[in-house]
């Protein structure tokens, strides 16, 4: 699973902010190791200069071996607590979406052959 994080230029990272998401997202997401290829993050101040409390945005893409992407987002008044809420939408996000392909294709279809000792 490659991890991903980028900020726009109001927003500063930098490169303990990168290995401290990586591990973050690593533990959390594991169980789904094979299911994702990539995962993106995306930091962003808001409102950059302007007084307010949400002004912090974490979006966050999970990329998944076929499957289309799957994204969430969360506005907070911290990067820590941006990333900390988008993480874990992420996590419920893929529970369900990974949960119902699997329950899904575990199913037998209702368009099968009739069984011919039974009418």
């Amino acid at each position: 699973m490659q991890i991903q994080v980028n900020a726009n230029h109001t927003i500063h990272t930098g490169e303990s902010f990168e290995r401290w998401a990586s591990t973050e997202l690593n533990a959390s997401l594991s169980r789904f190791k094979d299911d994702i290829t990539r995962i993106e993050v995306h930091m962003s101040d808001e409102n950059s200069g302007k007084v307010s409390t949400d002004h912090k945005r974490c979006m966050m893409e999970a990329r998944l071996a076929h499957h289309e992407p799957v994204a969430v987002n969360h506005d907070a008044s911290s990067q820590d607590l941006a990333f900390r809420g988008a993480s874990d939408k992420l996590k419920r996000l893929l529970e369900h979406t990974l949960d119902k392909l699997r329950d899904h294709r575990s199913r037998e279809s209702i368009r099968r052959e009739p069984d011919p000792g039974v009418l």
